[in-house]
């Protein structure tokens, strides 16, 4: 299980922070250098943390069942290696690895081996030869990505649709999942999303969010995804053995908050936190927050799997 440092590291890891996105002196800069398949329309992007993590994109290939070549699919890798279970990042509904700007520095900055990965059929995956993207097709897809890459159980992270792609994921494939954090369903506008945004912040956020739906085989993907019925994970809720958060923003104007009561008591191991004056996707509005919640849970986990191994006197440190 991964190991991660000690709780008086964990609850000081933020404390110069006042305010959310402001941790790191990143600015906007015209000669930042984007990779030549995303869309032109990055250059456009004011959004400091989305430039930043854009120039990371990159494309792996990874070969599936569904398909004669290769897809060279998009990720954002870790910049650190560890002998630790990594953490990997799923976007919500129809976005991209872009979503996880603010908080995946965070994560990285805290000693964490993170991947942000891109769901087949959106993000920045070249899909020009792919006809299906149905939630067989995307599971695959994943397992295929993980079994060539990451190579390890890894802390799965999923917010909005994410959430169910990582159900489905760990339900079907366990051996590649250690624990669960999740953040509950789907984006629908970004001013009901997210509470107190500006015009500008909130169409500078919008532009980010559509850059892969000007992919010519956008359409086709999602009509593919659509059509195949989606996600529907109720009836494997149950089957989720690992340990599992719940992040939940105390403002969704999304998804009721009796949801998340009810998600709780149906997942088997699972425990709830809720961030104030919080909308629909925390990781978007609230990053420290949510980075702080996901190091603690990891590392009181961690610190579980010690307790019981103790006795047997055969941990090394």
């Amino acid at each position: 299980m991964l190991t991660l440092t000690s709780a008086s590291s964990a609850l000081t890891l933020f404390p110069e922070c006042k305010t959310q996105r402001r941790r790191f002196a990143i600015s906007a800069a015209a000669d930042d250098k984007f990779p030549s398949f995303l869309p032109k329309q990055m250059e456009e992007i004011k959004d400091p943390f989305a430039r930043k993590l854009a120039t990371r994109i990159e494309r792996l290939p990874v070969n599936v069942s569904f398909s004669e070549k290769s897809i060279m699919s998009s990720c954002v890798k870790p910049l650190i290696q560890s002998n630790q279970n990594p953490v990997v990042l799923l976007h919500s509904f129809d976005s991209s690895c872009l979503e996880w700007r603010y908080t995946f520095p965070l994560l990285e900055e805290a000693g964490l081996e993170t991947w942000a990965i891109d769901i087949l059929g959106w993000g920045f995956s070249n899909l020009e030869r792919i006809k299906s993207c149905d939630v067989a097709s995307k599971r695959e897809h994943f397992y295929q990505l993980w079994k060539s890459y990451i190579k390890r159980p890894m802390t799965l992270v999923g917010p909005s649709l994410g959430a169910a792609v990582a159900v489905d994921f760990a339900v079907n494939h366990p051996e590649a999942v250690s624990i669960l954090k999740s953040f509950p369903l789907r984006l629908y506008t970004t001013f009901l999303a997210f509470k107190g945004v500006s015009f500008d912040t909130g169409l500078d956020w919008v532009n980010i969010g559509k850059l892969h739906c000007l992919y010519p085989w956008w359409e086709d993907a999602t009509v593919s995804f659509m059509i195949s019925g989606g996600y529907n994970v109720s009836r494997q809720i149950d089957q989720v053995m690992q340990k599992t958060l719940i992040i939940w923003g105390e403002d969704d104007q999304i998804i009721s908050n009796k949801l998340a009561v009810r998600l709780h008591c149906e997942l088997p191991n699972s425990i709830i936190r809720q961030i104030p004056d919080c909308g629909h996707l925390p990781h978007v509005e609230k990053p420290d927050s949510a980075a702080r919640l996901i190091l603690e849970f990891m590392q009181n986990h961690s610190c579980q799997k010690k307790a019981q191994l103790a006795p047997t006197e055969e941990v090394v440190y």
